[in-house]
């Protein structure tokens, strides 16, 4: 039976937080009233002490800070790791420290950690569909929030079994006991930062999970790590460095998540065709997450479906927008799709293609572009015949994407298996009586739409 989500009244154990700061500071955060808006505490040595909210600063003393006050944090919170941060045990607050070049501290960060509950709920049909995830966003904009619903909602809601790799304790809390809000998710936690990649490979060989929840992969070891647990058929949700897709592609480190680029060298008729230099830059490899999902404020997040069509229309100078999804202020959240994802292994793909155009004497009829497949056809001409009556049609690579297949009655007896199989599923054939740009402009007016009752077929000789 499912464990309930705990209730958020305490959420984040914000006392706890409080009783380990210097009574003065204490005492000046009371004052202000604002403690269930509060980011975090922020003290360094000499100093005045400062209160931290979603859109301001807050000076809380005149007096600076001293190196008492910061021992007196630091006695109270658990031992500092390699990574400079520390916490309180069964909470999600989280103390990081500046140190001078003795190792001495002289700066504190302390940080407000709150399991905030049924944040999942605008991602809930991406978690649920077994795709591999990866948030990207600006430090504070809810990533491990994100991160903390999504493994708590696929333990206890969906009975997955859920292991949270958790090397700062951001996401489970310090101490041995994990924080109730990941539900019944397991937690692994993580001796050196610098092990991180270690501790996800041990995860799926030694517990078997279904579900993997990763906080910031930032190493090209945790982006290998990530690859080999995905193609072992494991769903990955992580976070990321980086504020949008565009910055993991160029970043050399995690380029791999989405795929690695390389560069290639295409010949003189493939260049020419695609109207491009010869040396381009083309995706390396599958996605290793299937789904980024951009975080772009409190409540506001960009989907990229298909990050492999993406990464492929960027690298070829071209955008497919995201959908987007805005939480209203009531909880509510709508959905504004992006244009469908391209369709796959078509290396002839033009983004553009999913976009609709008004067709001339259709009276504001929409149509999507067509797909053509050539066979044994001049394509070049068949390109200067779309450019020319500026038709809403793309010539593909693979018969399988085609809309409609154009060749000779010379050929018709040549087709291969994969044009008749084709053809047997019921995609047209147009077999032109010549290589001629006139009569593929009168197949492209046919099956573009662009005839009407003043417009007729000619009687051409095509078949059809």
């Amino acid at each position: 039976m499912a464990r309930p989500p705990p209730s958020p009244g305490p959420v984040g154990d914000l006392n706890l937080l409080l009783e380990v700061l210097p009574a003065p500071v204490r005492a000046a955060l009371d004052a202000l009233g604002r403690n269930t808006e509060l980011v975090e505490v922020v003290l360094d040595l000499g100093r005045a002490p400062e209160a931290r909210f979603p859109l301001e600063g807050v000076r809380l003393l005149e007096e600076p800070v001293t190196r008492e006050d910061l021992q007196h944090v630091t006695a109270r919170v658990s031992a500092f790791g390699k990574d400079n941060r520390a916490g309180i045990e069964r909470t999600l607050h989280r103390i990081s420290a500046i140190r001078n070049r003795q190792a001495d501290i002289v700066g504190l960060t302390c940080r407000v950690g709150r399991a905030v509950f049924g944040t999942v709920d605008i991602l809930r049909d991406v978690i649920e569909s077994g795709a591999s995830i990866l948030l990207l966003g600006r430090p504070g904009v809810g990533k491990t929030t994100l991160l903390r619903e999504a493994a708590r909602v696929l333990a206890d809601e969906l009975h997955k079994r859920v292991i949270i790799v958790d090397t700062s304790n951001e996401i489970a809390g310090d101490g041995d006991i994990p924080h109730p809000g990941i539900g019944l998710a397991r937690r692994m936690q993580v001796a050196e930062p610098a092990m991180q990649h270690a501790v996800m490979i041990e995860a799926v060989e030694n517990h078997m999970p279904q579900v993997i929840v990763i906080d910031e992969i930032g190493t090209e070891a945790e982006s290998r790590a990530a690859r080999t647990i995905a193609e072992r058929g494991v769903q990955l949700i992580a976070t990321a460095h980086g504020t949008n897709l565009d910055t993991l592609i160029k970043n050399p480190t995690l380029e791999d998540l989405v795929g690695g680029i390389q560069a290639v060298t295409l010949s003189d008729e493939e260049a020419r065709r695609r109207d491009t230099q010869k040396t381009v830059l083309e995706r390396k490899a599958s996605p290793t997450f299937t789904v980024v999902i951009e975080l772009r404020e409190q409540g506001r997040l960009a989907v990229h479906h298909d990050v492999g069509s993406v990464v492929d229309a960027q690298l070829r100078g071209l955008t497919l927008d995201p959908e987007l999804r805005v939480r209203a202020a009531d909880g509510r959240f709508t959905v504004e799709p992006g244009p469908q994802s391209p369709p796959p292994n078509t290396r002839g793909y033009d983004p553009l293609q999913q976009h609709t155009r008004e067709a001339p004497g259709g009276e504001g009829k929409r149509r999507k572009r067509v797909r053509v497949f050539p066979f044994a056809l001049a394509r070049q001409r068949l390109e200067r015949a779309i450019k020319e009556l500026n038709a809403p049609a793309i010539i593909v690579d693979y018969v399988n994407d085609a809309d409609a297949i154009l060749t000779l009655r010379s050929q018709e007896k040549r087709l291969p298996g994969k044009v008749r199989n084709a053809e047997a599923k019921g995609t047209p054939v147009y077999a032109l009586r010549g290589n001629s740009v006139g009569q593929m402009l009168v197949v492209l007016r046919e099956l573009c739409g662009m005839t009407g009752p003043d417009q007729p077929l000619p009687d051409d000789g095509i078949q059809r």
